[in-house]
Formats: structure tokens, sequence, C-alpha cells
């Protein structure tokens, strides 16, 4: 076992590559249908992305357009001409026994997001983003000799995402893994599921000790499908290098997976370089030359983004945690946005407050943004307490009911008559002398059961506010 002072003398760098499968209708470079989920292994292909003989590629707009929406999306360069190349390996999932994929000129260059994190933010910088066609999938049954390969997601039309080494912990991967995902998802280039594999992160980690000038032998641990899971591994693999290297043993640069039933990585192949897959230009797909009317185009077409998002959330003066809450849904952010319009930012805070508290699934319901603003200005109005206006907050978030007039035939709204409410405390007052005597001898803590008392006795319709204010006035004569 190496002790924390062994673990603290070294610093782990990190690089993320993540694979984001574009929102086409059509695989990359054939008619085939993008969308293989639920559907008989192959199935959903043709002889284009079977790689039969004498077949040719055709490239899918649609997908340049995602791809430049993503660049745009990573702050990135958009290269004014890019072009795609062969990746040689062979694999029985890689039907043509290469990949059509980009080196030399992607799609997309150098580019930078911000990353949040415990209130702050850190940089990332991104290498590169290029498009590249999926291999299909290899199943190994139990007890078998042998695998079944499904091509149906042979060509999917893929946006690789490259990050540079500039994240130091696990936390800071996972929390860059989970803004790429925020932003993929809000420039609707991806659906981003990541349980069906539309986003796949592969994440390099190695060690140094702290102050060298040159970084350590890396694994790549492929494949994952879960920010949990880049957490893990990131621990995972720096404690195993830290504790090789303490041994006088080699990091070996090796392909590695994920064990979620053990917690750990386990070692898959050694790790090929660059000129291992004897790269070429694609002589099959013409370069692509990016105009300014296809800049236009994606550009007009990207919404709003997370972080422009964060900054209008933090004008109104919402909790770091809570604007978190609400990025994370995005439809329920804009049901937010609509609901506060013309609002104040008391109202806002308001309406946030019970939108980051709500105990069902934000992504299953439709809350009517109309109703929340009527439910807040019976708030603000004095009409409701906290409580009762929280009760009828879970009945609106799924359903469209008004509601005032829920309010009335649940008995929920708040009496404010000042003469009602003297008269309560008047009988409270009478029917707790002890009390009312101890407070008058400074014991100002009874006067939260005096108010408790009073409330009670309103069977809570009473304004709480009043309430407090009328028992000061009354125990001060």
């Amino acid at each position: 076992m190496i002790s924390q002072d062994v673990l603290n003398s070294y610093e782990t760098v990190i690089g993320i590559e993540c694979h984001v499968q574009l929102a086409t209708q059509t695989k990359l470079f054939c008619g085939c249908d993008n969308n293989a989920r639920g559907a008989e292994p192959n199935t959903r292909v043709c002889p284009v992305c079977l790689g039969m003989p004498g077949t040719l590629p055709v490239l899918n707009a649609e997908a340049v357009n995602l791809g430049i929406r993503a660049g745009l999306a990573l702050n990135g360069e958009i290269g004014s001409v890019t072009n795609f190349d062969r990746k040689n390996y062979f694999y029985p999932d890689l039907p043509k026994g290469y990949q059509i994929t980009q080196f030399d000129l992607p799609i997309v260059g150098v580019g930078k997001i911000d990353v949040p994190l415990d209130g702050k933010s850190f940089e990332v910088g991104i290498t590169r983003a290029h498009m590249e066609e999926d291999a299909g999938k290899l199943t190994h049954p139990a007890g078998a000799d042998y695998s079944l390969v499904d091509l149906n997601r042979a060509g999917t039309p893929l946006l690789e995402i490259v990050s540079e080494p500039d994240m130091r912990t696990a936390a800071q991967a996972k929390a860059y893994a989970q803004e790429l995902y925020s932003l993929m998802r809000y420039a609707k280039v991806s659906d981003v599921d990541l349980y069906h594999g539309n986003m796949r992160f592969d994440v390099n980690v190695s060690v140094r000790k702290h102050g060298a000038p040159e970084f350590g032998t890396r694994s790549e641990t492929k494949n994952l499908n879960s920010f949990k899971a880049i957490e893990r591994t990131v621990e995972y693999e720096t404690k195993r290098q830290i504790e090789l290297l303490e041994n006088s043993q080699k990091v070996v640069q090796e392909t590695r997976g994920w064990d979620e039933s053990k917690q750990k990585t386990f070692s898959q192949r050694t790790k090929e370089d660059a000129h291992d897959y004897r790269y070429f230009p694609e002589p099959d797909v013409p370069p692509v030359v990016v105009t300014n009317e296809m800049m236009n185009k994606a550009q007009s077409e990207l919404p709003a983004l997370p972080p422009e998002l964060r900054e209008r959330l933090r004008t109104i003066g919402l909790p770091e945690g809570d604007i978190e809450t609400l990025i994370a849904h995005p439809v329920l952010l804009e049901k937010y946005f609509e609901a506060i319009d013309g609002q104040d930012a008391k109202s806002s805070k308001r309406i946030a407050n019970w939108l980051v508290n709500v105990e069902v699934e934000p992504d299953d319901v439709l809350p009517n943004p109309t109703r929340l603003a009527e439910l807040s200005a019976m708030v603000a109005n004095d009409m409701l307490s906290s409580t009762n206006s929280k009760e009828i907050f879970l009945v609106i978030y799924t359903q469209d009911v008004d509601p005032a007039t829920y309010a009335v035939e649940h008995n929920l709204i708040q009496d404010s008559d000042t003469g009602a409410m003297e008269a309560l405390i008047g009988q409270v007052i009478t029917e707790n002398p002890s009390v009312v005597e101890e407070y008058k001898s400074g014991k100002q803590q009874v006067f939260g059961f005096l108010v408790g008392s009073a409330m009670k006795a309103s069977k809570g319709q009473a304004n709480p506010a009043m309430v407090s204010q009328l028992l000061k006035k009354a125990l001060q004569d």
C-alpha cells in the first residue's frame, strides 16, 4: 500500500478523447438509418457500410453542418478546407479493413472551453475535433468460444473531440466530461445518450513527480459511458501507475478497459502509435471547402449555450448549485425562463427554488410556465404560506391546474384579515399565560411556540408574517 505522502508527491496528467454520435438521420457515407436502437442485428446495413467491393461513399452534408456547429460550441477554429483519410487496421467489426476518418485536416482545429467546478472554473484546451465513421459492435456470449458481430453501427457519423492534457484531478476530468456533454446537448449536435453509447470517452492518464518536465507514459482506458466511471478510472489508474513506479517497474503504453463490477481497469492490448495505422488520403471522398454560407448556417442554428445561460442565471442571483441543476435539464430551464419573463428577482428566485428542489424526474414532466408565474404571484400577494405554495407547486408541476382554483377548493388561501388575526392572537395569549410570562421575563425563545400556536389555531391559513408582527405588538401592550 502506497502512503498518502507518496501519492501526493506525484502529479496526474489527464487528457480525454470523446466520441460523439452526430444526430443525422442517415449514416456518414450511405443512406442507411442512423438510429439502429432496438433493431435486429445487421438490418440497418447496405453494400456501402458493409464495405462491399465496387461501392463508393457519399458524404452526408448534415454531418458536416453538425461538425461545424460543434466546433463553434468548442470555440474551435473551423478549417477552410477539410478532408478525409484512411486509418488502416484489421478487426472483425471493421468490414472494410480501414476506417474513414480525418487526420491532417480535421473539421475543427484548436479550441478551448471553460469548465465549472466548485463555484470556480478552469480552462481545457481542445486539440482538434474530427469526423469519422464508427465501427460495428462485437458481442462475446458467455461460455462460448466465438464472438458475434453486429454492423448496424458501422458507418455511423462520429465527431471525435480530443482535449489537451490539461486536467490534473479525477474531479476535473469528470467536470470536463459533464461540460462537454452539456455543450453537445445544448448545441443539438447529438442526443448524447450515454447509456446507448451516443457519447463515449477514452481517458488518457499518466503520472509524474511534481516539477518533472516530461509527461509520464500514459494508459488509455476506452469506451467509458458514465461520468462516475471517468472519475473512478482516473483514481484507479493514478494509484496503479504510482505503485508501479515506486516498485521500480515501468508503466506500459497500452489500451485498457474498465471493469465496473470490480471498479478497476484491465489491460486489453498494447497501444498503437499513429504510424501503425498507415494513414493516407481517402481517394473516394473529395476534400470539403467550408464556405461562408456553411458557416452562417451553422452559426444561425446554434442556440444559447451553457456559458451564456449561466451568466444570465447569475444576474438573477441564483446560487451556483441551483444554476448547475437547471443547466443539467435543458427542457426544465426553458420552462423556467418562460415562467420568469417579466418577473422581478424575488419571484425568479422563488420559482427557481421550487424547480431545483422538486423530487420528480425533471425531464419527464413539462410544468406550465404560466401556472408557475401565477403561483409565485399568489405568494407575493400574501395569499399563500410557504408550505401551502409548495403543496400546490407539486400539483401544477405535473398537471395543468389553475393554482388559485386549487387553493380555494382545498382551503389553502392564507388569512390576512387583521381583525381576525388579532382575535386569534388574543385567544392564544389567554390560553398560554405561563408562556406569556416567560416571554416577558426575557425568554425570547418561547416566542416561536406562541407563533406556532397561532398558526395551529388558524389551521395553517394565517399569514405567518402578520401573526408574528401582531403577536409582538400584543405582547408589548
